[in-house]
């Protein structure tokens, strides 16, 4: 792999240009400018189908109901074209994902407080919403958990279950998409610890484990995941902060694991890291490898490229993009040197 593309969404007024495309060399690092749009205030978050022909862009507004907005996208030139865009029906919209071979958008509303459900249509267009769930409930943090807050939708293997941490409830809460209906059905919840705030999640990419980023907490949980009646149970917690942190203020953001499934990274806002842990294969715990600086401030969102040789972080806060190279013996990381500029980088997604 020579060349990837990176989709970046950012927070933005309407009429500034709020997502990027840029094209990754992976000897330097470098991150060379294709294409964008403008048009969308705060795509706070994105998704790309699997051959990149559409886009998909949460638009994230906190004082009314937030939209959802589809693009075509030219994966050659990077150019989007908008395709439509439809209500979230509450406020702040912060993630979305493709489910069930990509017939259906799934998002959560964080202030709203509700899960959406909408089908795609074969031009990529999305169709009215089909099905729209509300969370109900507060936690023990009386100034962020005061009412329910889901913060991110991920999908099982299958493709047909919706795992969704609601950080004002402590909780993650299990729905099957139910095609002949087009409704999510409820299948159960898992508790963390109070307080925990639980934000994004990631499924082991071979083994039954998975794990949920607990942004109040600074946390990670680990789980042993039943495919067959979709359960999940606690195994460890460990914390995402150095030993002896001593800043005042920090909330996690983003958890990833790498494709070979050896290594799982997670970002702290405060610390300004990323934290790096060992997954053990015979039992899925986390063992700590190291922290890095993310050379910014507030890693929102991180990924890793498709073959697991890089990882960029977007620092919200201080308007940058760096990368860095991944030992794949280790899992330790290594700054390339290439410090780009963006401003309030929020989101990354990228493809080969």
């Amino acid at each position: 792999m020579s060349q990837t593309t990176v989709y970046v969404g950012s927070y933005a007024e309407k009429e500034a240009q709020s997502i990027y495309v840029y094209r990754l060399d992976s000897e330097s690092g470098k991150l060379t400018y294709i294409n964008g749009t403008s048009g969308i205030l705060n795509p706070s978050f994105l998704t790309v189908n699997a051959n990149q022909t559409r886009l998909y862009a949460v638009s994230e507004t906190s004082d009314r109901p937030g939209s959802v907005v589809a693009y075509a996208l030219d994966s050659h030139t990077g150019e989007l074209t908008r395709l439509n865009e439809q209500s979230t029906n509450g406020a702040a919209p912060c993630h979305l994902a493709l489910a069930d071979h990509e017939n259906y958008l799934v998002l959560p509303n964080y202030v709203g407080g509700s899960i959406c459900l909408y089908p795609l249509q074969q031009d990529g267009q999305i169709g009215e919403l089909a099905y729209e769930v509300q969370h109900h409930g507060s936690s023990i943090n009386l100034d962020r958990q005061e009412s329910a807050h889901p913060h991110s939708t991920n999908i099982d293997p299958s493709g047909t279950f919706v795992f969704v941490p609601d950080l004002g409830l402590d909780k993650i809460i299990i729905y099957k998409i139910d095609r002949a209906s087009q409704q999510l059905v409820l299948q159960g919840d898992t508790m963390v610890q109070p307080g925990s705030g639980p934000r994004h999640f990631v499924f082991h990419p071979q083994q039954n484990y998975a794990y949920v980023i607990n942004e109040l907490s600074s946390t990670i949980t680990a789980f042993e995941y039943d495919p067959e009646i979709q359960t999940l149970t606690a195994m460890q917690t460990v914390s995402t902060l150095p030993t002896g942190y001593t800043g005042k203020v920090n909330t996690t953001a983003e958890v990833r694991i790498d494709p070979s499934g050896r290594f799982l990274y997670g970002s702290n806002r405060g610390d300004d890291s990323i934290v790096v842990f060992a997954i053990n294969p015979a039992n899925g715990q986390l063992t700590y490898v190291e922290h890095v600086s993310t050379q910014g401030k507030g890693p929102r969102n991180f990924t890793l490229t498709p073959d697991g040789a890089m990882l960029l972080v977007a620092n919200q806060d201080s308007n940058n993009i760096v990368s860095y190279t991944i030992d794949k013996q280790t899992g330790k990381l290594t700054a390339m040197g290439e410090n780009l500029q963006v401003p309030h980088p929020v989101c990354l997604k990228i493809f080969s």
